[in-house]
């Protein structure tokens, strides 16, 4: 393999274009709606979540700026708070009202690059990816890049290593090597059978669809046009009657919806003549169901994977993972059990690809668990609801230092509010007071209030809300320092 400093890169911005709006259902109880894998840190190797590791692995690519993410609603602070734990600002936070697949989502990301930048190189990237060889990664990015510049759309084949029915496959017309990495683009197969999966096992005109994408933005939307000139306009409209809140910017709802649900795949790489495949052999795993996690965790000598209070015994080739409560296993094989503060996962290793299907029963069955975490994040911070009744709710809330929740007040309900540590600033009704630890005060219903932490460090409180409705939609905002409108 070539040295990164023998690639003559071409002096172009590279901004990489990262996908964060999915759910992760297949990683149930752990990954929900509210909060995905890719805010997860599934990463044995160091702290970090899947999306903070998307982009820092690119670090050494002499041409990368800011990345612009894609991303929803109800992830908008997750995703904005994990940038800024790793210094990263993002050139945009795109916010789509619904998912329209990929391919709309890499045309806002494209038609926002090129309002800011003269016609930068796109590296499209999903958000939830494991790749063992950065380095590997970097080398063949910038292999990519050579071929992105002479309008090329690049996507990049992964080297299989076994008969997997879960990706799909891209055929090339050449044999790719080491020594000939990329080859034209034949055809796009998707998920085999297992039968179909060994042929293309050693077959070097196959390899994995990574879901990656290199090329210029205006090769991509000029390409796109010809195929799906409906996506290019929706996608222009929504994006032009945007607007822009805090570091946000919220896609037209009304123009969006119209936009057709495709993939970049089908609306685009299966119907150009301009696709290239790179071979791509770095490590890379698509961390999609909870026996990909076990394959990618440290495992002792019976080959089971043990994630917090967890005892087993005569057990071989389990993940047991526990968020609080001990999990004991006897006799289990091949078995995930996945325990989080409100849901317990108990499943066969080789059927959790079937866990998608069980979260969407729990939707339509209205389960707030299908969705919902306990914990919610917000640009102060964070709560989480402990217990609750038909009339009562207690809570947990994590202020950040220097933060503050709006000026408002409830028509329904009253708090009861009890700081466990750090400094507390209450405002009620116009008076204003400090609270220690162990302090406490109380917020009659209707009672302007504003809770602040001007300390240094974390505030936390214990929440009790009384009333006869609990709903986080009962809050009237006068004052916001995030901007937030008056109405949740």
């Amino acid at each position: 393999m070539n040295n990164l400093n023998e690639i003559s890169i071409p002096r172009k911005d590279l901004i990489p274009i990262i996908l964060s709006g999915g759910s992760g259902s297949r990683l149930w109880p752990l990954s929900r709606k509210s909060y995905p894998k890719q805010y997860l840190n599934l990463d044995e190797r160091n702290s970090l979540s899947l999306i903070q590791n998307t982009y820092l692995r690119l670090k050494g690519i002499n041409i990368l700026k800011d990345p612009i993410i894609i991303s929803n609603e109800e992830q908008r602070f997750v995703v904005a708070e994990q940038m800024r734990q790793i210094n990263i600002i993002p050139d945009s936070i795109l916010l789509e009202p619904f998912g329209r697949s990929t391919a709309p989502a890499i045309t806002l990301a494209a038609l926002r690059a090129l309002s800011n930048y003269d016609d930068p190189l796109l590296l499209v990237l999903s958000s939830d990816h494991k790749i063992e060889d950065p380095k590997a990664f970097q080398q063949t990015i910038n292999q990519g890049i050579t071929e992105a510049v002479k309008d090329r759309l690049v996507t990049f084949g992964i080297v299989p290593n076994n008969a997997e029915t879960g990706y799909g496959y891209i055929e090339s017309y050449e044999k790719l090597s080491i020594k000939n990495p990329h080859s034209k683009i034949k055809s796009f197969v998707e998920k085999p059978s297992l039968e179909l999966a060994k042929k293309f096992i050693n077959n070097k005109h196959f390899s994995w669809n990574s879901g990656i994408f290199l090329f210029k933005a205006s090769t991509f939307i000029s390409e796109l046009e010809k195929f799906e000139p409906e996506i290019i306009n929706t996608c222009n409209n929504s994006l032009k009657k945007g607007v822009k809140d805090l570091d946000f910017i919220r896609i037209n709802a009304e123009d969006f919806k119209k936009c057709p649900n495709k993939s970049i795949d089908i609306a685009l790489m299966e119907k150009t003549s301009l696709g290239t495949v790179l071979r791509l052999n770095c490590g890379w795993d698509d961390i999609g169901s909870w026996k990909s996690v076990w394959k990618n965790s440290k495992k002792n000598k019976e080959g089971n994977s043990l994630k917090g209070k967890v005892i087993v015994q005569d057990s071989k080739n389990c993940y047991l993972r526990s968020e609080g409560r001990l999990i004991v296993g006897i006799d289990l094989n091949d078995i995930i059990v996945v325990e989080t503060s409100d849901a317990i996962l108990v499943a066969n290793k080789d059927s959790s690809q079937k866990i998608k299907k069980t979260v969407q029963l729990l939707n339509k069955s209205d389960f707030v668990e299908g969705k919902k975490n306990k914990k919610s994040f917000r640009p102060w911070g964070s709560f989480t609801c402990i217990e609750e009744g038909n009339s009562w709710q207690v809570k947990r809330l994590e202020i950040k230092p220097k933060a503050s929740i709006s000026l408002q007040k409830h028509y329904k309900r009253s708090e009861h509010w009890i700081v466990v540590d750090g400094l507390a600033k209450v405002e009620i009704d116009g008076n204003a007071s400090f609270l220690k630890k162990n302090e406490s005060t109380y917020i009659p219903l209707g009672s302007k209030h504003r809770l602040s932490n001007p300390g240094e460090s974390h505030l936390i409180l214990i929440e009790v809300q009384s009333g006869d409705y609990l709903g986080e939609d009962d809050i009237v905002r006068f004052d916001d320092m995030y901007g937030r409108s008056n109405k949740t």
